[in-house]
């Protein structure tokens, strides 16, 4: 350091690797990464996706330290010793006559080794105003998704070179070390770009002349200036030429825009909106982002300042250079223009080492950082204006847009940047468009609140004075417009009981106690849920219509410190030195690590998770579910869903899932949770919380339906697919205890003979028993060698089976159509509504 200081070069800010790794980071795979509590957490506890601050970003200056740096982390950080680093492999594979194998230390010691300022943007930066206007399928970034640091390694184009690209090829395909549910983090860009000396695309190993740090790619990640940060892939392993783009999953459905008038559903069902290159995003577009005035700065009128100082950033994309950036206090009538720092300048003046590798920027035009930019505004023209917008315009004059282009996952949002300016008594009040995460604050958000429309191209207000009214609203209404009522977070404690459940959804809180004996999931989903914020899991699982039924239960809004506390989230430690005896905890998720994956057929799989001990229970009774949570790796989406495990209840230390896969179509869109579960490798972790259900089949006859005892003579029983795992907890239990005289027959629907599940453990079950249980199977696609029922179940199948009597207890699990054709042919035949349960 002590040689370069002297120079007329920005160097880095001081840093120091954090002490110890922090409390909430204990519990998750990461507990081998300290980290700056500062970081403003964006998806939760786990994965680490973080930005600073703005104002403490800004303040760093040109260069960030790795501790504010932003991180965008799909899952757990690849754990790599320091012995290990030297002997890291990378290969260069595909498209390419001489194939290579590569170590960190052939790439240190064989390449010339380079060191470049380069910004790196995450493509979600200012996401939040975009999720403020329609949810997008993304978490919400604020306006510090962006960083900027010195990189040192070798130019990626050397080592393509080195291989000997063939004529077919086109792309290069980059892969990480981080093996996700839908495999490993892979992207790709184009072969011709990285060709290009002017692109200073790159393989780094230091940053800021230090070695990278677990979260920043430890210890090799590729640089790509100019274009988004996804591009930019940590921990690489593979380069890949290839004659197309990447077929990664992670290629294919993250990273894109797609034309604004495709809905959340649309992307959903329809796959040939992904499948289009077109769409996918490659270079930066031009932005611009007001720091200072910071929000909620007040600035006083008395003896204050004649003029303020505001100040912000502006970066272009794909080596553009930002040549205006303008502001304006009339809403985009005129303009006025800032000054302009381009800090990246400064390295072209000189030709030397710098951290081991030449900086040689003096002949490249190309820029791939970003700007600060000032304007001194008196406050008088700051008192007498009701914002302040900026926008920046690069050197291809490309510029900022003024309305927002919403897309489904909310990226490359760059419309105008808008501090919002209110005069209150002797001081000016400043406002920021959103706060990142869960924060609250920011003026859309009160505009929001008041009914305004953010998309009426006047940020929500009319030309003179109040809201203008939103256009009908597609999400549905969950409140009701006469409750005005405000509740505390003792309140809210207070009602955390089974008779008079409260809970929160999206600061709204809601009394459940009237819908306990009618919720389709059992009285328990309600109170498991009661003093706490349930939105996370009542949105991934809930349907429209049972969104439109909430306003009947809404009885008011947290206040902003209980919004303020509820928003840090929960976290559950899965290391505690307290053994509990049972693993579930209908308040509270649990982990549990995935140990095995056993393949059943083509899309049938048994996942085996541990639980904490060994000696541990796992606290389901039989005929009830528990909720498993995963976040998707791209989107940052919590997806819930509810099984039932195959395992015996009494079974300790051990929890096994049987699920079905439902893989992509050219149809359709596969299902989240059965594709994000068979992609997680084992030592990965799953949230689990539960029971739920108003089922529970307690032996002998005996079982509690609502809290409610009945004491059916038999059970029918009508499933189809995946649908068997209730239905066979409660088959196992009645057959098992020779003691137990309960009947039953069992309905099995499914297209082919591999796909049925369980067949060996029911036809073990009914061995010798068959007086006391039969097994019914039904196949759509049976063979010629089929000797069973063909067909879907159906009402007259039952009924050539089984008898309606009042003492018998008709239990169906399966798909919607299935529930909905039997409740109606059963109905038909006379049963009763309370004879049917549907798990």
């Amino acid at each position: 350091m002590e040689e370069y200081k002297n120079r007329a070069i920005p160097l880095p800010p001081p840093t120091s690797i954090p002490p110890q790794v922090l409390e909430v980071d204990k519990a998750t795979p990461d507990a081998h990464v300290p980290r700056d509590p500062r970081l403003i957490r964006l998806t939760g506890v786990h994965p680490f996706n973080v930005e600073a601050p703005l104002s403490e970003l800004f303040n760093e200056g040109f260069l960030t330290s790795p501790e504010l740096f932003y991180v965008r982390n799909h899952r757990a950080v690849p754990q790599v010793a320091d012995e290990e680093i030297l002997n890291w492999e990378l290969t260069v594979e595909g498209l390419v006559e001489k194939p290579m194998i590569l170590t960190l230390k052939q790439l240190i010691s064989d390449y010339n080794q380079v060191t470049y300022p380069v910004t790196l943007v995450c493509a979600g930066n200012r996401r939040k105003e975009q999720n403020q206007v329609r949810k997008s399928k993304g978490f919400s970034w604020g306006a510090a998704g962006v960083s900027t640091a010195l990189w040192t390694g070798v130019i990626m184009a050397d080592v393509i070179r080195k291989a000997k690209p063939k004529r077919t090829a086109k792309y290069v395909c980059m892969e990480g070390a981080d093996k996700l549910p839908n495999g490993y983090y892979g992207t790709s860009v184009r072969l011709n770009w990285i060709l290009d000396s002017n692109r200073g695309m790159m393989l780094a190993y230091k940053m800021n002349g230090e070695m990278l740090r677990p979260d920043h790619g430890k210890p090799l990640r590729a640089v790509i200036p100019g274009q988004i940060g996804g591009r930019s892939v940590k921990w690489i392993k593979r380069l890949i030429l290839t004659g197309t783009p990447s077929d990664s999953w992670y290629h294919i459905y993250d990273n894109r825009v797609l034309p604004t008038m495709v809905s959340p559903e649309e992307s959903a069902n329809n796959p040939k909106w992904w499948m289009d290159d077109r769409y996918a995003i490659y270079d930066l577009s031009t932005n611009s982002v007001i720091a200072y005035p910071a929000h909620e700065e007040r600035l006083c009128l008395l003896n204050g300042p004649e003029k303020y100082s505001t100040r912000g950033y502006a970066y272009g994309g794909g080596g553009r250079r930002i040549t205006r950036v303008e502001l304006s206090l009339d809403k985009g009538r005129t303009w006025r223009l800032a000054d302009i720092d381009y800090a990246e300048d400064r390295y072209r003046e000189v030709e030397q080492d710098l951290y081991g590798g030449q900086l040689d920027m003096w002949w490249r035009e190309s820029c791939f950082c970003w700007c600060f930019w000032s304007l001194d505004i008196s406050t008088l023209e700051l008192r007498n204006s009701k914002d302040l917008l900026v926008r920046a315009m690069d050197e291809s004059m490309n510029i900022q847009p003024r309305d927002m282009y919403w897309s489904v996952l909310g990226m490359m949002n760059n419309n105008w940047f808008r501090v919002m300016i209110t005069h209150e008594g002797d001081y000016l009040r400043f406002e920021h468009p959103t706060q990142p995460a869960l924060q609250p604050g920011g003026w859309m958000e009160k505009v929001k609140g008041a009914g305004g429309d953010l998309t009426n191209g006047y940020w929500g207000e009319r030309t003179g004075t109040g809201y203008s009214e939103a256009p009908a609203a597609e999400e549905v209404k969950m409140t009701k417009d006469d409750i005005n009522r405000s509740i505390t977070l003792d309140e809210l404690r207070k009602h955390d009981i089974a008779e008079q459940p409260w809970f929160v959804l999206d600061g709204e809180v809601y009394d459940g106690t009237t819908f306990l004996k009618e919720h389709p999931g059992g009285a328990q989903s309600i109170v498991s849920a009661a003093g706490t914020d349930a939105t996370e899991e009542f949105m991934a699982t809930h349907s429209e219509t049972a969104k439109a039924m909430m306003s009947a239960y809404h009885i008011g809004t947290i206040d902003k410190a209980t919004k303020n506390i509820l928003g840090e989230g929960e976290v559950q430690r899965d290391g505690s030195s307290e053994k509990r005896p049972v693993f579930l905890n209908s308040r509270m998720w649990a982990k549990a690590i995935l140990i095995e994956k056993k393949i059943i057929s083509w899309n049938a799989r048994i996942f085996k998770f541990k639980l904490q001990h060994e000696n541990q229970l796992l606290g389901l009774p039989v005929g009830q579910h528990l909720l498993v949570r995963l976040r998707d790796s791209v989107t940052g989406e919590v997806i819930v869903r509810s099984y039932t495990p195959i395992s015996e209840t009494s079974k300790k230390g051990y929890l096994d899932i049987l699920v079905k896969v439902y893989f992509d179509t050219k149809e359709a869109r596969g299902g989240k949770m059965s594709k994000a579960l068979d992609a997680l490798p084992t030592g990965h972790s799953v949230d689990f919380k539960g029971p739920i259900g108003k089922f529970e089949y307690k032996g002998q006859g005996d079982c509690l339906i609502n809290g409610d005892h009945i004491h059916p003579e038999s059970f029918i029983m009508i499933c189809a697919g995946s649908g068997i795992t209730p239905i066979f907890q409660v088959f196992r239990k009645v057959m098992q205890n020779p003691s137990d005289k309960t009947r039953c027959i069992v309905f099995y629907g499914n297209r082919l003979v591999e796909d049925i599940l369980c067949k060996k453990d029911l036809d073990a079950l009914t061995l010798g028993q068959e007086e006391k249980g039969k097994i019914i199977h039904t196949l759509t696609r049976g063979g010629d060698d089929w000797k069973g029922l063909r067909g879907r179940i159906s009402g007259r199948m039952v009924e050539e089976y089984c008898e309606r009597n009042d003492e018998t207890l008709v239990l169906l699990c399966g798909p919607e159509a299935l529930e909905t054709s039997m409740r109606i042919a059963l109905k038909e035949q006379g049963w009763r509504d309370e004879q049917l349960l549907f798990f």
